[in-house]
């Protein structure tokens, strides 16, 4: 039986492009009015997508106004996007370095009810420079403290998850009884970082509890992934990179007893789709004449951690020394490593990468005919790279209208995607495992 492909939308504002909210074609609604995102998402649901995908960040901008930013918080937003929709997914980006697991646990069990078993939560460490200060925090925390931080974190929050499952309610008017008690406990969790006595106040929603989703691609990343992660959103620029991260994370879930097939990953793909491999090219052309270098050279240097790049010359090959050593970078370390690697093997120059950048941060872009892009994920697929991918339209909606009218039906005739949806929750469109309410719960070393 031919494997069938997975697909969300990575929804950004005006597109994924930095430029996207300069050119002719993407929307001009407000980053803040609502029906931005459901159009999106109404779009997507159409096309079956298993998801949409939200991003966050929690540091305010820093780039003169050059770039369109000042969007909604997430869970304010899915929980808005669920009453708009009725069966696509929704995966909301929450930080485990600045939150509280009680505080976070609630508010994903509301949106797991709110929408009847489509959440999904993206856990991240926030690389952000300067997010520490917003928190209260003299300093960032450190990039292998996040992760300690992190597994705590998770485990209360799964924790809190169990301590009131939705069968505990019995809303018995005629004996008097709503709930079970005996069936509500504390956690009493302790770890180095956090404590939360429970049980949580919210009842668990139809999941059980929200899809695990994450991003981190560095080796303590991966280690996380293999223990924790159902779905995995993964940047790479080649296929090759692709299939060495996804052999390395399912090869790593086996030994915490989990099957390959439970976990789901997703690399991003930004693809310009045009109907000849010309009009597709423009697409990029005329983004990449709308990008500000100012602001290139600013995302680059918050990469590096803060790395000045300003003396390099912008049309030179760029060499090994123009880059700090990217091991030492605390921010988000295999992104940076990911970026030198390609500048090299590819001579780039300056210029050029922050073009690359511009269009996908780090991840993959296609450019071509429709049947062209459906050969490319097909291929990834097939060859050990993707179970499917994060769709990230350089330009919205006009790029993913293209994506949905065009490339999906070509998927189906190939039988690689889904005619309909064939479950109500995000797991179900993830073909993932029920969740084990009697599984031990984890505790930090």
């Amino acid at each position: 039986m031919t494997r069938k492909l997975h697909l969300n939308l990575f929804l950004m504002p005006r597109g994924h492009h930095e430029a996207a909210w300069r050119h002719p074609a993407s929307t001009k609604r407000a980053l803040t009015d609502i029906e931005l995102y459901a159009e999106a998402a109404r779009i997507a649901e159409a096309a079956k997508f298993d998801a949409v995908f939200l991003a966050d960040t929690l540091v305010a901008p820093n780039n003169g106004g050059l770039v369109a930013t000042g969007a909604l918080e997430p869970f304010t937003l899915l929980s808005a996007l669920a009453a708009r929709t009725e069966r696509i997914g929704l995966i909301g980006t929450a930080s485990t370095t600045y939150s509280l697991p009680y505080t976070l646990a609630r508010q994903f069990a509301s949106l797991d009810n709110i929408s009847n078993g489509r959440a999904g939560w993206n856990i991240v460490t926030s690389w952000a420079p300067q997010a520490g200060l917003n928190y209260g925090l003299e300093a960032d925390v450190e990039h292998g403290e996040r992760y300690r931080i992190a597994e705590e974190f998770v485990e209360a929050v799964d924790a809190l998850w169990r301590s009131y499952p939705s069968h505990a309610v019995l809303d018995d008017r005629d004996g008097g009884r709503y709930l079970d008690p005996s069936l509500v406990r504390p956690i009493a969790y302790e770890g180095r970082h956090y404590r939360t006595r429970g049980p949580l106040n919210v009842p668990a929603g139809p999941q059980g509890r929200p899809v695990y989703v994450q991003a981190g691609q560095s080796d303590t990343g991966r280690a996380f992934a293999a223990r924790w992660a159902e779905a995995i959103f993964t940047a790479h620029l080649t296929k090759e990179s692709a299939r060495t991260f996804y052999a390395d994370v399912k090869g790593r879930a086996a030994a915490y007893g989990r099957r390959p097939e439970d976990i789901v990953i997703l690399p991003g793909l930004s693809a310009a789709i045009g109907s000849t491999m010309r009009e597709a090219e423009q697409v990029w052309e005329e983004l990449d004449a709308l990008t500000s270098t100012e602001i290139g050279l600013s995302r680059l240097s918050a990469r590096f951690g803060g790395h000045d790049f300003s003396g390099v010359p912008l049309d030179r090959p760029l060499r090994r020394g123009d880059f700090p050593d990217p091991e030492r970078v605390e921010a988000s370390k295999s992104r940076a490593i990911g970026y030198v690697e390609t500048a090299l093997n590819e001579g780039l120059t300056l210029r050029k990468l922050l073009q690359r950048l511009a269009g996908a941060r780090g991840h993959f872009t296609a450019t071509g005919t429709p049947e062209q892009v459906a050969d490319i994920i097909e291929d990834w697929l097939v060859s050990g790279a993707a179970d499917g991918f994060n769709v990230m339209p350089p330009i919205l909606y006009s790029q993913f209208e293209l994506f949905a009218a065009e490339v999906v039906p070509i998927l189906r005739r190939r039988g690689l995607f889904r005619e309909d949806y064939e479950g109500t929750t995000l797991r179900a469109h993830f073909g993932l495992s029920p969740v084990r309410e009697d599984a031990p719960l984890a505790h930090s070393a």
